[in-house]
């Protein structure tokens, strides 16, 4: 019997409310440990279907690509619930079930229908874990990030439509979409995997969600973005151009930031960049480091995130002008949080290395050249901003004052040590992760002449900053995204909307006053301290009136 991956996350969500808080955490640990031992017994034969009115939905269709993407997805779940086990809040943990959920249905949806279905589950639990953080910025932030996703969704639904009218199919793996059709359902995908200019919303909402809810937003909605563009438009040339222009554009603004969980967004946008334009791409090389770098990005990011995770929860800060000195006082921390650095970056023996490389050759083998320098290029501004600014300026630099630092609840050294160590055994050993790959893989990261190009950037970047060291300065400035065209706006808009319903509503209520006013005291008669019956049914009628104006 076939079972779904996500039953037991959508059990474990249902059942976490009858359970002692006490046990609630570890459920999700469960949840997302049966989830990916069922995955590990799923074959190209596994199917699941549906008939639902006159549509035959295909809950589950497994081939190579979904497999892969959806162990990544399970396992982070459960190694990041590891990292939240210290967190009591059962709505948080729910969210995350369903979240992770979500994230499975996108992944195995063999239907459009059924995919749609997955996308809004992902877009209301990913806006859940963002106000749960219950401050002001988060609510604000969580509210944009849902009227984002639920446009993005809207406009892929229409296309969906569209394209089932066209063919009479919405089947999802193996179908072609072209078309106004197609050009919708690539805005949706697009959308989620935030591509500029459609992605402010990544560095806007991510660093506002809880400590915790931050390592499963990193992990779920823009890989399943990548994953829905690989299975559907693979080979797009637009994609080429909008991958590497994502990689530049996330490097720069992140060199720029202030807030390390925003700056950690910006390079989720750089890293997302290199999948993109490996899709774009199109070739079987390019597919597999599209996934492959997918894979790995889950895992050194949601690392880097728990390190990040760590400063906030034992600080209270997350700007690099608040923040200094720690080394002392978290060096453990500091190191798990460099294995994640070390892997993005690309060091030899982690898994940035065997991934972003792949990429990398692909572009050049297919003589891209201006995509090659331009992805290299990208690594620069990777290991200048979170291999060397971060961790010196949070870590190793002085703090302008002095910082009161809690301890760190022992789970959230294990799960950043589960996590540091799949970085590292997956980078030393890639033999674990090509053979599952969409495409038998025939690059060889481990060459003399890889080695030399990585460490000649790696060392020369490194060179660079030290150097200019006592030059660099970080200042506490406000980054303005492509969301300030909406933002900024929408307000006004919202402002000059709400006060003009606000005005006419008040001069309305304070006219029927006046009117009341007028009425009511000509009749009464202080004297006999009552009204007559006539004049009792005048107001009578009209307090139904003035009542009738409110309901509407």
């Amino acid at each position: 019997m076939t079972l779904h991956p996500a039953l037991p996350l959508l059990l474990g969500a249902v059942f976490l409310w009858v359970l002692p808080p006490k046990l609630r955490p570890w459920l999700s640990v469960l949840a997302g440990a049966l989830a990916l031992w069922m995955i590990t017994g799923l074959g190209a034969e596994s199917s699941l279907s549906l008939n639902l009115m006159s549509f035959n939905l295909q809950l589950l269709a497994v081939d190579k690509l979904s497999r892969v993407f959806g162990f990544i997805f399970a396992l982070i779940t459960a190694l990041g619930s590891v990292y939240a086990l210290h967190n009591k809040d059962a709505k948080e943990q729910t969210a995350v079930l369903l979240y992770a959920a979500g994230t499975q249905i996108v992944c195995f949806a063999g239907d459009l229908l059924t995919l749609y279905a997955g996308w809004e589950v992902m877009a209301v639990t990913a806006a859940t874990l963002v106000w749960l953080r219950r401050n002001p910025e988060s609510l604000a932030a969580g509210l944009r990030y849902l009227l984002m996703h639920l446009f993005g969704g809207t406009v892929m639904l229409a296309g969906i439509l569209l394209h089932w009218n066209a063919t009479g199919s919405l089947a999802f793996v193996g179908a072609h979409f072209s078309g106004l059709s197609g050009g919708m359902i690539l805005f949706g995908f697009l959308l989620n995997a935030a591509v500029p200019p459609l992605g402010a919303w990544l560095p806007d909402a991510y660093p506002q969600a809880t400590v915790t809810g931050t390592v499963f937003l990193s992990a779920f909605t823009t890989k399943a973005g990548v994953y829905c563009l690989a299975r559907a438009f693979p080979g797009t040339e637009l994609l080429l151009w909008l991958g590497v222009m994502m990689a530049l554009y996330g490097v720069v603004f992140a060199v720029l930031e202030n807030d390390i969980r925003r700056l950690l967004g910006y390079h989720i946008i750089s890293q997302v960049g290199y999948m993109v334009a490996g899709v774009g791409l199109g070739t079987e090389m390019a597919i597999n480091g599209a996934t492959a770098h997918a894979f790995c990005h889950i895992l050194y990011k949601a690392l880097l995130l728990m390190g990040a995770g760590t400063v906030l929860y034992s600080t209270g800060k997350s700007k690099l002008t608040e923040l200094g000195g720690l080394y002392n006082r978290m060096r453990l921390a500091f190191w798990l949080y460099m294995i994640g650095a070390f892997s993005i970056s690309g060091f030899p023996l982690f898994n940035g290395f065997i991934s972003k490389s792949m990429v990398v050759a692909a572009a050049h083998h297919e003589h891209h050249y201006w995509m090659f320098y331009g992805l290299q290029l990208a690594s620069v501004g990777t290991f200048l901003s979170i291999g060397l600014k971060l961790p010196w300026f949070a870590w190793a630099g002085k703090s302008l004052s002095p910082l009161e630092v809690k301890p760190l609840p022992q789970n959230m050294v294990w799960g950043m040590g589960a996590v540091a160590a799949l970085c590292f055994v997956s980078g030393v050993m890639p033999a674990l992760l090509y053979p599952h790959l969409p495409y038998a893989v025939h690059y060889q990261p481990y060459t003399a002449h890889h080695l030399a190009e990585m460490m000649q950037i790696l060392i020369f970047t490194a060179a660079g900053f030290f150097l200019l060291l006592k030059k660099l300065k970080i200042q506490d400035t406000l980054t303005v995204d492509t969301d300030w065209f909406y933002r900024k706006p929408g307000l006004a808009a919202a402002s000059a909307l709400v006060g003009g319903v606000n005005a006419v509503f008040s001069k309305s209520l304070q006219a029927l006053l006046n009117a009341a006013h007028a009425i009511v005291l000509p009749v009464w008669n202080p004297d006999e301290n009552r009204m007559s019956l006539q004049n009792s049914g005048m107001l009578l009628i009209l307090f139904l009136v003035v009542l009738g104006i409110l309901c509407l």
